[in-house]
């Protein structure tokens, strides 16, 4: 079988040579700007939303990307269709990744160049959905850990990066209590969040309820649930959320780019609604389904 191809600082190399040195600044800093998108069909999905969030997060950091956004879209669509015909009928995964660039003089705390070239890295990989299937089948049990997610006032919540080592140990942490457990992460006011890898929004009182914008990423997953939920004429409003109203919500969803929406079904041992996944959660996903003509569903559960 032939090896996929990976974008790697210019060129078009085998996955397997997409590699970083040990001195690039996204490995020795963590200065580094990421972001996510799938396919349905092997079409790219919301393409351009991921890659205009991309290059706002470059814009923040500081970080120039080395293309435009058009190239960037243009070298997408290249690693997808080649990739793509390696596997199939399958659905692929394709992962940006920009840092600051090499310090190739890096030693300590000492040595920066003037001027820094950013590494900028795209790949693609086949999204194995057997991995989520008891997302749907039994729902997410999501426990708050220890830990406090960035607050804004240190890092924005708007840029998408991978200063996440809170993240890892909050991971840990819950993995002692649940190992099929998601950690779901507070600020520093006992306020809900997000998760490592999605948004998380509550159902009730007839209205779907989120994070203020200014505490969480913002994901294109959580806007297409927006959509969906204004074609219902259900409200979407944006609040502050404690651990009391997660625990006497009706449902409770994760918005994510592999499944796009997972039902959160317990929520630090206590049950959500009657404990399973809900009915509006299937209702959301039906019509997703109709929107990019796929079962999400049958894609994700296998029947």
């Amino acid at each position: 079988m032939t090896e996929p191809i990976a974008y790697l600082k210019g060129e078009f190399v085998p996955a397997s040579q997409c590699v970083l040195p040990i001195y690039d600044l996204g490995i020795v800093i963590g200065a580094a700007v990421t972001d996510f998108f799938r396919t349905f069909h092997q079409v790219p999905y919301r393409l351009d939303d991921h890659l205009q969030r991309l290059y706002r997060s470059c814009r923040y950091t500081r970080i120039t990307p080395p293309v435009s956004l058009e190239e960037s879209r243009a070298i997408s669509e290249k690693l997808i269709a080649e990739n793509g015909k390696l596997v199939p009928g399958e659905e692929l995964g394709l992962v940006f990744y920009i840092t600051a660039g090499e310090n190739a003089v890096y030693a300590g705390a000492a040595g920066m160049p003037e001027t820094l070239t950013p590494s900028y890295v795209q790949h693609t990989f086949p999204i194995r959905f057997p991995l989520f299937r008891n997302v749907f089948v039994e729902g997410v049990h999501c426990i708050t850990p220890a830990p406090r997610h960035w607050p804004p006032q240190c890092l924005s919540s708007k840029i998408k990066n991978r200063n996440r080592l809170h993240m890892w140990i909050g991971e840990q942490e819950i993995k002692q209590l649940d190992p099929a457990a998601t950690p779901l992460y507070l600020d520093i006011n006992g306020n809900i969040t997000e998760t490592g890898g999605s948004n998380f929004v509550i159902y009730r009182d007839g209205q779907v309820v989120s994070p203020r914008r200014d505490n969480i990423l913002w994901g294109i997953s959580l806007t297409v649930l927006t959509e969906i939920l204004e074609e219902m004429g259900i409200p979407f409003v944006e609040q502050d959320i404690q651990t009391y109203d997660v625990a006497n919500s009706d449902e409770a969803w994760l918005p994510t780019t592999p499944y796009c929406l997972g039902p959160v079904v317990r929520f630090n041992g206590v049950p959500i609604g009657d404990g399973t996944p809900g009915p509006l959660w299937r209702k959301i996903i039906d019509r997703w389904s109709e929107i990019v003509e796929k079962d999400i569903h049958r894609e994700v559960t296998g029947s």
